[in-house]
């Protein structure tokens, strides 16, 4: 395989994968608890119309830097979280909400 096509390959596995190693999941879940709860549960289940439901794996199948982008930016009703909490905080929440996951 070409050097450049094997780099894509490993690149496309990489981002693939989740990846929130080292992550604080007590830290997520003080996080989560604040800024995410109200919308999606304390549970992951949802609580406003149309929020992904956390618990059943609803939007999880991303890669945690996928995730990151989203609630950087914001989608929908969510607002982007990007100015508010730095990126080792989010992968933080991102770690606690893979963990209400049934």
């Amino acid at each position: 395989m070409a050097e450049p096509r094997k780099f894509l390959l490993i690149l496309a596995v990489a981002l693939a994968a989740p990846v929130a190693h080292g992550a604080d999941i007590a830290k997520g879940s003080q996080l989560y608890a604040l800024h995410c709860a109200s919308c999606h549960g304390a549970n992951g289940a949802g609580v406003v119309p149309g929020t992904p439901k956390m618990n059943r794996g609803e939007g999880m199948l991303q890669s945690d830097f996928a995730i990151l982008a989203t609630l950087k930016r914001g989608k929908n009703a969510m607002p982007p979280y990007g100015g508010l909490l730095r990126d080792r905080e989010l992968l933080d929440v991102i770690a606690y909400t893979r963990t209400l996951q049934r």
